[in-house]
Parts: structure tokens; sequence; C-alpha cells
């Protein structure tokens, strides 16, 4: 039996014989009874075991340490001691593996920065099973919102030659040893050419995309970026969906749609773990993530955002300029001040975007957009592709991105070709929208960061 089925529907268990096994969180031990708080990590809730001196083992019950594993035989009763209002009368418990004394999950409130340390023990506090719970239910409501539109979902290789957008924060794969001093032809390596881990999906993605019609990534890129702000990890996940037939305007159109439903499935599903991080971090998760579901998200270009922000008669710290990216502050004044709503920014400076994005008739932008969140910033990057050969080849020649290795790429120009647009959003900078922690760090299982390949 598991926990979420009693509590899934607790009147049905009221009375009735009941096995559990799981955990100890807490073991509070007085002098003829003792309580437990157990759980066993199929639902968020745990559950409060009693005993007495009347319970079968009552002395070897009371030396059980924080942290063991158990399996637990009683009854589920009514109690007016617990929150939700039952517990849990030990028949018999069994210890399966136990925990020295020193155990470091002791039942304090630790500092996040000490349960990074213990990585593959932190799962087990509650601020963890909120937020990975949270990055499970985030994942399924992905994987339903494309799956019943008709979606395609695509693997893309996690090995490429290519780094799609010409940044050059790579990490290299080569079968080569990294102890030998000599130079090495990377012809001569393992796939005959210079490889490295993908920073994207995407340009495979619309391969397939000009094939299947709607197709989307989820999964796991990489960016060798010597960062070390809240923000940026070198392995992290990335959902990027393409799609054919469409453009910029739709395109942002399936972004709103897409952000709204993945943010009411949380919601519904959700509700116990974000009530527990509410206390935690003390801000209104529900209440913000409902007002977005519920928002209308405002449209300017690019050149317009940077005119509101000139006569915002705001002294920011750094000056908006046409032709030049947002900075954080602006992007909180357009959303939290000036629209109070999310914001889609489009029709961006070319300089200072992708090769891979449509280029408008002006010369100088390009169709692309972001949409900014309130409390979150930039959520998601998107854009229509550009699908003229010869301005998409030239384009290639200025920014020095070999045509001749990117053949295949541009020869979906000539091959059929037809409008299509797609955008990327990180997944941990979702999780971090929902679950309001704001590090990176703690909304990843693992965290690769620099210095940082622990576990």
């Amino acid at each position: 039996m598991f926990l979420k089925d009693i509590y899934a529907d607790i009147d049905s268990f009221l009375g009735k014989k009941v096995t559990l096994s799981g955990w100890i969180r807490n073991h509070r031990k007085q002098k003829n009874m003792g309580f437990i708080d157990f759980f066993d990590g199929t639902c968020f809730k745990s559950m409060q075991l009693v005993y007495d001196e009347n319970t079968p083992g009552f002395d070897e019950i009371q030396a059980f340490h924080i942290g063991s594993s158990v399996k637990a035989e009683g009854e589920l009763r009514k109690t007016e001691y617990s929150k939700d209002g039952i517990e849990f009368a030990i028949t018999s418990l069994e210890l399966l593996g136990d925990c020295p004394e020193d155990y470091p999950l002791q039942p304090k409130r630790h500092s996040i920065e000490f349960l990074r340390e213990i990585g593959y023990l932190r799962p087990r506090t509650r601020l963890f099973q909120a937020v990975f719970r949270i990055r499970s239910l985030a994942a399924m409501a992905i994987h339903e919102y494309f799956q019943s539109r008709g979606y395609v979902y695509v693997h893309t290789p996690l090995i490429t030659s290519n780094d799609a957008e010409g940044a050059g924060n790579t990490f290299t794969v080569t079968a080569f040893n990294p102890f030998d001093d000599k130079k090495k032809n990377p012809k001569d390596d393992f796939f005959g050419r210079h490889s490295s881990l993908a920073v994207t999906g995407q340009l495979e993605g619309e391969t397939f995309a000009l094939a299947f019609n709607r197709i989307y990534t989820f999964g796991p890129t990489f960016r060798a970026e010597n960062s070390n702000t809240k923000t940026h990890a070198a392995e992290f996940w990335m959902i990027e969906p393409e799609i054919a037939f469409c453009d910029l305007k739709g395109l942002m159109d399936i972004e709103e749609d897409f952000l709204k439903e993945v943010v009411k499935y949380i919601l519904e599903k959700a509700d116990d773990e974000l009530a527990f991080l509410e206390g935690y971090t003390k801000l209104p998760l529900r209440e913000r993530m409902k007002k977005l579901t519920e928002s209308a998200v405002a449209r300017v270009t690019h050149e317009e955002a940077i005119t509101i922000l000139k006569n915002s008669g705001k002294n920011f710290v750094f000056e908006p300029k046409y032709g030049e990216d947002l900075a954080r502050e602006h992007e909180k004044y357009l959303t939290e001040e000036y629209f109070n709503s999310p914001v889609f920014v489009y029709d961006w400076p070319k300089d200072i975007k992708a090769f891979y994005m449509y280029q408008n008739d002006d010369g100088k932008t390009v169709g692309a957009v972001d949409l900014l969140v309130p409390e979150a910033g930039e959520l998601m990057g998107g854009s229509q592709r550009e699908v003229r050969y010869d301005l998409l080849f030239n384009r290639m020649n200025e920014l020095n991105i070999s045509t001749e290795d990117m053949y295949w790429y541009l020869n979906l120009r000539k091959f059929g070709g037809c409008d299509h647009a797609g955008f990327g959003m990180g997944f941990e900078r979702l999780l971090i929208y929902v679950t309001g922690v704001d590090n990176i760090r703690d909304v990843i299982p693992y965290p690769r960061t620099p210095g940082t390949c622990e576990f």
C-alpha cells in the first residue's frame, strides 16, 4: 500500500489493516509511547505513525533511528492531533535498513548550501520532495500538451558536429588521450571531424518538422559557459518545438497557449507542494501562476519596447538602446509596471540574433521573439526561420559559419521548404519560476556547473 492511495481516498481505509514501507523522517519518543513522521515518497504528504507500550517490540521500536527504512503494519484511524485528521496505529514495525545516529538529515532546518553537499540525500527532504515532484509533473504536462496536439516527439543527437548558435561554448567530444600533448588532426578522431555535446536540438528538429509537420524535442543540452550565476549550468534541459507552415504570429499564439496550459496543469496537480514552497520562499506562487494563466499577453516590437523604456522616466542602471539587448531591469519594468502582464517582444535587431532567423524587409531586424514573464524575465525565445536559400547562405558567410559543413541545413530550403518556426524554453527556468527556488542548482537533480561534477 502507498500513501498516495490512502490520501486519495482516506475514508475507504479508515479502520482497515494497512501495510506501508518507507522511511523515518522524525521520531519523537516519550516514556510510554512514540510518534514517527513517516514518508514513502509516493506523494508529498507524510503519515504520523503512533505506537505505545503495548505495541509488540516497543523497546526495539524506540531505538529506531531517523533515516531508517521500515515496514509498518497497523490501522488507519481518525485523530484531532494531525493536520489531515488521521494517524496510523502500529501493530508491528520491522526495521528494513538501519541508519547511524550521525545521519546528516536530522529534524532541523538545513541550509540549501549544505544540502547541495549531500546531493545524494537531499531528495529525502521536504523541500526537494516538493521541487522534484513538481519537476516530474511539469515534464508530464509538457509531453501531454504536445502529444494531445499531434506533435511527434523527436530525440535529437546529444553529440553533434555543429553548435547551432555559432557561439563556440561547447564541450568537445573526443576519443583522443587528453594527456597526450601531441597535436591531433580531427580527421583521425572517432567521428572523423570535430564533435561536441549539443547546445540545442533545433537544427535537427527542423528536418523532422519538414517531414512530420509538428515536432518537439525535450532533453539535455550542454554549454561550456564559465558562468557562476544562479541561472546558468553546464547541463540543462530544453523544450524545443518546431512547427511547419507557421509564421511569427502563429508561433506567439502557440507559445502563449503552451505556457498557460503547462502552468494550469502544475496548479491542478501540485497544490500540496506549492503550498509548502510558498511557506519556504515567502512568495505567492499559486496567486502569480493563476494570474499568468488569466492574463492577456502584450505584444510589442523591440523598437517599441525601447521607446517605452526611454519614455518611462526611470533611471535604469543600463541605458536602454535601440539595436541592443534588454537588461533584466528592462524586462522587469515592462512586465511588472508598464504592462503588468507577460510580454512578447518581437522583431529583434538582426545583429544580436542567430543566423537562422527570418530576415525582415527592413534589413535591420529578424522575425525573433522573446516571451518575458513577471517575476521571471525571459522564459522563452523563438523565431520564424529563414527559408530563402540565398539570404540564409549569405548570412552564414557573414558570420563565418561553414556552408559546406551545413549543406544539409541549407538544402532544406531547396527540397520542398516552407515557412516554419519554433521556440526554445529552458526547463529549469520554468521550474525556478513555478517553485520560487531561485537557483538552477536546486531545481535539477545533480547540477553540473564550473568546478562541480559530483555524484
